[in-house]
């Protein structure tokens, strides 16, 4: 049995079965591409369909492993986490959704924002909560698109209006462009509205 203090590499994590108590989770897949090391303390793991099911509002296909909550690698060549699955339950609240997957902060915050064009328009900053729920992601522009659109340093997107990442080029990518964003009633209300955050 070897204990996650010992930090094993991700490539000795990759394909392994992810065990709570006797149940499986689900199988570990990688993380995030990113050269901070705090951008990168969750794994990402392919959940077991009863398990997403059972744990989470809307079943997602993938979903984020935080790191700390690796106990060991058990003589099978399994993963034990160390808490229970509410612990793992109410980590996943803590989330959000993008496509079929579930992300933590720590893996949006620096990706880069890309339009539906593949044109790079700013990087993640934060995300706000509106009603213990993520509903924003604060995104820091490029300055040749702030002064084009006439808009501020920092703006909050709709997270719904993501529609997928890319793990090698660590970006996030919008359903539209930025100019179908900011005509939103969501984009509205979370840049100018009376949403309180939390």
């Amino acid at each position: 049995m070897m204990k996650m203090s010992e930090e094993l590499a991700i490539e000795q994590l990759i394909d392994r079965e992810v065990f709570v108590g006797g149940k499986l989770v689900g199988v570990i897949k990688g993380q995030r591409f990113s050269p901070r090391k705090e951008h990168v303390r969750s794994l990402r793991i392919d959940v077991v369909s009863d398990v997403a099911e059972e744990y989470m509002r809307k079943p997602a296909f993938s979903a984020p492993l935080a790191k700390e909550l690796i106990h060991s690698l058990q003589a099978d060549g399994t993963v034990r986490i160390s808490k229970s699955m509410r612990e793992l339950q109410r980590r996943w609240r803590n989330t959000i959704r993008i496509d079929e997957g579930l992300y933590a902060p720590d893996e949006m915050v620096g990706r880069a924002v890309v339009d539906n064009d593949s044109n790079e328009i700013g990087k993640v900053v934060g995300l706000k909560k509106v009603k213990r729920t993520y509903k924003g992601a604060f995104v820091q522009l490029l300055p040749r698109i702030k002064y084009r659109m006439g808009l501020p340093d920092e703006i909050l997107i709709p997270v719904d209006q993501f529609s997928r990442t890319t793990a090698r080029l660590d970006e996030v990518i919008l359903s539209t462009s930025l100019e179908r964003v900011t005509a939103l009633t969501s984009y509205e209300r979370l840049n100018f509205g009376s949403d309180e955050e939390e």
